[in-house]
């Protein structure tokens, strides 16, 4: 689902008061919601379809009733920023709990020591500007577009908001009484030993498949199958079939801190499955680490003649080409592209995707980090990952003939050593 053409459903979250459309104004202080960030009672809920307002009335929306909020109560408590007000945007992502992220969900409200040592509610107690400090409303932080900070030395996020690395904190020799595993920081990003599994204790969507929806049950009715009850649901007449999984273990790439992305209207390549956004780095590269990632899988629709992927609209009024309205594909591509000013052939195919979720939350304990065997071993996390030598995993003739040799020659020496002593210990007794 992109923006275009489906303003008022994913305006919820992306701040500001009445963009509905492409003509919202951006420098006007008058779109700035200040309080779904600043709010401190629990109470200011925005309208899932309501461009960005919250309920000025009682109102229904997507079957859900809002009640109207105190704007005057909330407007005189309001206060910093929380987990509560970062997530109510950041943990639902995609449309619900634990979709988009597979690091950040609502178990991080009231964390325990275990799940992340930072917000540990008995802890450390963090919340989400510990790190991602901000100055004059920029939030610092990782950014996809942008590379992230480089340098990789002792500099606390308050005292220098530009930087936000586990080395700003730790800094860059974090393990005192083991130096081998301080070089691992030369090219492991800490994140891919000490985040061991993400979605730890809810639920994430691993691949979702568009090209199976728009089915309906026997009385001609959407419905929606939850099997096993404790996951989500895997299968939505509106959204197709789902898949979700608990405590996953990362997918791990190398990453210098940017993205690149597929472009509105850009042509696909031979590549499959088409990777919508991905890190960007390698080996040799001094600013790439290994990192740890989460791919989502996904199956969507495209335009086989131009070869680009779709822009559907999604939410809007039946007769619209709404597709959760009128449920034809074509309709909503024609509609969410022409809104998009992208071409559509009026040809509808599907084709399989991959989106890259950097992880970087839900640290536990370090006595709980990755251990040595899990990526030295031939099938182990670092199976995938390319140039570079990994003892226990790769082979090399060389190396391994050099490394017998200094056996065998220790060996020899060692035995001669021996044989020495064993004489010489000889002559003492004779003398």
């Amino acid at each position: 689902m992109a923006i275009e053409s489906n303003w008022c459903r994913c305006t919820s979250c992306h701040a500001g008061y009445g963009w509905k459309d492409k003509t919202f104004d951006f420098s006007s202080e008058e779109n700035v919601d200040c309080l779904v960030c600043h709010d401190t009672t629990g109470t200011y809920e925005k309208v899932l379809t309501g461009c960005g307002h919250p309920a000025y009335e009682s109102t229904i929306s997507e079957g859900k009733t809002y009640d109207p909020v105190d704007l005057g109560n909330i407007a005189r408590n309001v206060g910093k920023t929380s987990r509560a007000t970062c997530g109510a945007c950041h943990f639902f992502g995609g449309g619900a709990a634990g979709v988009k992220h597979g690091d950040l969900d609502t178990s991080l409200l009231a964390p325990s020591k275990d799940l992340d040592v930072h917000m540990d509610m008995q802890g450390l107690n963090y919340s989400c500007t510990s790190c991602h400090v901000t100055f004059s409303h920029y939030i610092t932080g990782r950014h996809y577009s942008e590379p992230a900070p480089k340098n990789r030395r002792m500099a606390l996020p308050k005292d220098d908001g530009n930087r936000l690395s586990c080395e700003s904190c730790h800094g860059p020799s974090p393990h005192r009484s083991d130096d081998k595993l301080n070089h691992h920081t030369d090219i492991v990003a800490c994140q891919s030993c000490h985040i061991p599994a993400f979605a730890r204790v809810n639920p994430t969507v691993m691949s979702w498949d568009w090209s199976v929806a728009g089915r309906f049950d026997e009385k001609g009715r959407p419905f929606k199958k939850k099997e096993p009850p404790d996951i989500g649901p895997n299968y939505l007449t509106r959204k197709g079939e789902l898949v979700w999984a608990k405590n996953v273990t990362p997918t791990y790439r190398w990453y210098n801190g940017s993205f690149h992305f597929m472009r509105m209207g850009e042509r696909i390549g031979d590549e499959r499955p088409v990777v919508l956004s991905g890190p960007n780095g390698g080996p040799g590269e001094p600013d790439s680490r290994i990192h740890p990632f989460k791919i989502h899988q996904g199956v969507q629709p495209y335009d086989p003649v131009t070869m680009t992927i779709g822009i559907p609209k999604i939410f809007g009024p039946k007769g619209s080409g709404a597709y959760w309205s009128d449920f034809n594909w074509k309709a909503s591509l024609a509609a969410g592209m022409m809104s998009a000013g992208v071409t559509f052939s009026g040809e509808v195919d599907f084709i399989k995707t991959e989106t890259y979720w950097s992880i970087n939350h839900m640290i536990p304990p370090k006595e709980k980090a990755v251990g040595c065997a899990s990526c030295h071993a031939r099938d182990g996390l670092m199976a995938e990952i390319a140039g570079v030598y990994i003892p226990g995993r790769d082979r090399s003739r060389t190396l391994d003939t050099a490394g017998w040799t200094f056996v065998a020659l220790s060996a020899g020496a060692v035995s001669v050593h021996g044989l020495l002593r064993i004489l010489s210990r000889g002559r003492e007794k004779g003398e």
